[in-house]
C-alpha cells in the first residue's frame, strides 16, 4: 500500500515522534506516583535513560512502544514494507541495543522492569499497572 503522505509530509510526521513523554510513559509515571513511589525520569547517568528510575528500590523501568522495539509476538510490532531494508535495519539495531543497555544495567546490579505499550490497552491497564507496583516492590511489600 502506498504512503498516504508525500515524502515532504512523512519526514514532518516522524521529526514529532520523540522518545521521552509519551503518552504510555506519562501513564505509568502517574500511576506510579499515585501509589507514593517517587523516581527520577530518564536519568542520563545509566545506560539507555532509563524512563523511570527507583533508587530506593534499585530498578529501573522502561516503557517501550512496541512498533520502536520490536515486542516479539505483538501486532503492533511489524516492519513496514515500504523501504523495508531501511526499516529492518533500523528496528533490529533498536532491539540490539536495548538487550545490550539492559545487560549492562544488570550487571551493575539494577532490577530492570520493560513494561510494553500493548498491555497498557484499557483491558490490561490496571492488570499491569497493579503487578509493576508489585513488582517494583517486591514480593515482601504487601499491596495496599
Amino acid at each position: 500500500m502506498a504512503d498516504v503522505f508525500t515524502k515532504e509530509k512523512r519526514s514532518e510526521v516522524m521529526s514529532h515522534i520523540r522518545c521521552r513523554g509519551t503518552k504510555p510513559e506519562i501513564l505509568v509515571a502517574k500511576y506510579l506516583f499515585s501509589k507514593g513511589l517517587r523516581y527520577r525520569k530518564n536519568d542520563k547517568r545509566y545506560p539507555g535513560h532509563p524512563d523511570l528510575v527507583f533508587p530506593k528500590y534499585k530498578t529501573v523501568v522502561f516503557v517501550h512502544g512496541c512498533f520502536w522495539h520490536l515486542h516479539e509476538g505483538c501486532r503492533m510490532a511489524r516492519i513496514p514494507k515500504g523501504n523495508y531494508e531501511y526499516w529492518s535495519e533500523k528496528l533490529l539495531r533498536n532491539r540490539q541495543r536495548d538487550q545490550e543497555e539492559q545487560q549492562k544495567l544488570k550487571a551493575m546490579g539494577w532490577k530492570v522492569i520493560v513494561v510494553w505499550e500493548c498491555t497498557l490497552s484499557p483491558k490490561q491497564r490496571e492488570k499491569t499497572l497493579s503487578d509493576l507496583l508489585e513488582e517494583i516492590r517486591g514480593s515482601d511489600f504487601k499491596k495496599q
